[in-house]
């Protein structure tokens, strides 16, 4: 059974996922999405780190850093195709 400080991390990450794709949804510009798709990155690295610490499982450690990594060489691939840099 998870305490009250689990809980609210658990909340608060959900929040910031549902605000995050909103506007990965809704924005008006390309650069809000991009900004918004690394957001969701960044949320999703964090989430894998809580479910880590929740379950006490390192596996989910690996798979956060992976997650990571690849989600910031998304982002500044499309930021180079957006702005049309050298291919």
């Amino acid at each position: 059974m998870p305490n009250a400080i689990e809980v609210l991390a658990l909340i608060l990450v959900g929040a910031a996922f549902v605000l995050a794709m909103a506007r990965l949804l809704l924005g008006p510009a390309t650069p809000d999405r991009v900004v918004a798709a690394d957001t969701l990155g960044v949320i999703g690295t964090g989430a894998l780190a809580l479910l880590a610490w929740l379950l006490g499982s390192a596996l989910y450690l690996d798979v956060a850093l992976v997650l990571g990594t690849l989600a910031f060489i998304g982002v500044v691939a499309i930021a180079r195709a957006i702005e049309g840099g050298p291919r």
